[in-house]
């Protein structure tokens, strides 16, 4: 096998490695084909600032006052909140950081008469149905979890038929509807902030070079829906397959590399930028390609997703000034110091959801007691488009069950992540 080849195949393959949690892994058995669909009409304009979710005595007071309402009978009601995650089998590492976040919430944003009911999923379907089953036999009225798409996909009907809503942790949008809610960071409101702020600073050419599979077909999707919206316009849009021994040819023809070639780059640039919605090994390989075909970081700005958020790629010299959105880092070391504090070991990525979403049912459960004098549990009260500041910054659902995000824009400068535009702290007056 020529040594080139051998190289691109076993970059794919750690790609592959890297990849098969942060993208699969929430979604179990792959990401589904479908395009994602925009649906403006899907969340009402905010009239106020989100309700806060985040550590108290952090960087505001949280909404921690302990819960006092009394029903009819005079009594005060117990909340029960099921949270099914994988806690034994292969994530059990995985579950078990994201229920100590859960009880971390709990400490700081709870009351006594929460009851956080832990289930075990075993990280697969069938183990998600009976977890989904034992809590709501048990009187949960709101289900966080599952984490994977197949455990989300067994979970789904139970909890209708029950009639309770659903905030699961999985990133397969396909599974989002008016009961089950997705808290997981999906690529859309990510794709909206980079192009805007590239569009912002007079890039107007963007070539896009996504994989082909369905976070791709979502990410591609958003990409020519969000352009029709700004001065940047899509110049090329090429996908490749992860199986592909070598990314070599595909590169060369995105790149315009031989017409500019054979003209001396008389031909000129092809794009101001380059959207690629990869990370890890892959992003190394694309941005290695970039620079082989003479488009290196000085000429052509790239752009990525919230994939690019990983400091070992910051000092990658291919992706010198990369720009990409994803939360504040600043506003998750925090919540990283504080749950280290507690547990005496740093937190797996994802925990955040659990502390948000658990919070967020606090939060819910309090101030629905105090009005109507049971939880406010319901779709209108979970898809305030208001929203709830948390660990991970500001964020909303729409009434199709999509998580909407405010974000910060990111660089790569000088092996580092850096903000270079703040993370909106509103949903009002579009500031996200």
């Amino acid at each position: 096998m020529h040594k080139s080849n051998f190289k691109n195949i076993f970059f794919l393959i750690c790609f592959v490695i890297i990849s098969a949690f942060s993208l699969s892994g929430c979604t179990g058995g792959g990401y589904n084909a479908q395009p994602w669909q925009n649906n403006p009409d899907d969340i009402k304009p905010a009239q106020d600032n989100p309700g806060d979710l985040r550590v108290p005595g952090v960087e505001s007071q949280a909404l921690g006052e302990p819960l006092s309402a009394q029903d009819t009978n005079g009594a005060t009601p117990i909340v029960r909140v099921g949270i099914l995650l994988p806690l034994s089998g292969q994530h059990a590492g995985l579950g078990q950081s994201m229920l100590q976040a859960a009880h971390m919430a709990l400490m700081d944003m709870g009351h006594g008469n929460f009851e956080l009911m832990p289930r075990d999923t075993a990280g697969t379907s069938e183990g998600a149905r009976k977890a989904a089953r034992e809590a709501l036999n048990d009187g949960a009225q709101l289900i966080l979890g599952p984490v994977f798409s197949d455990s989300v996909r067994a979970v789904r009907p139970i909890a209708q038929s029950a009639d309770v809503n659903v905030i699961a942790f999985s990133t397969d949008w396909h599974l989002a509807n008016r009961n089950t809610y997705l808290i997981g960071f999906l690529p859309f409101d990510q794709v909206e902030r980079v192009i805007r702020f590239a569009s912002m600073q007079g890039l107007s050419r963007i070539g896009v070079i996504s994989p082909e599979d369905s976070y791709g077909n979502g990410v591609v999707s958003a990409f020519q829906a969000i352009t029709e919206n700004y001065p940047a316009s899509s110049v090329r849009v090429e996908r490749f397959s992860t199986k592909s021994s070598s990314l070599g040819p595909v590169m060369a023809r995105f790149t315009d590399y031989q017409q500019r070639k054979s003209t001396d780059n008389a031909y000129g640039m092809p794009f101001d930028a380059v959207l690629m919605p990869v990370g890890g090994a892959l992003a190394r390989q694309v941005g290695s390609f970039l620079n082989h075909y003479d488009m290196p970081p000085s000429a052509v700005r790239r752009l990525g997703t919230g994939l690019m958020d990983d400091p070992s790629l910051a000092k990658d010299k291919s992706l010198d000034g990369m720009w990409f959105a994803a939360p504040d880092p600043q506003a998750r070391k925090k919540f990283e110091q504080h749950y280290k504090s507690l547990y005496y070991t740093e937190p797996e990525r994802i925990a955040s959801l659990a502390y948000d979403a658990t919070a967020l049912a606090a939060v819910l459960a309090r101030s629905g007691i105090k009005q109507k004098g049971y939880p406010a549990f319901d779709a209108a009260s979970i898809t305030n488009p208001n929203g709830f500041y948390g660990v991970d910054g500001i964020f909303r659902f729409r009434s199709d069950g999509i998580v909407q995000r405010g974000l910060a824009m990111l660089e790569f400068r000088n092996g580092k992540i850096v903000v270079i535009d703040r993370a909106p702290k509103s949903f009002q007056n579009n500031q996200f």
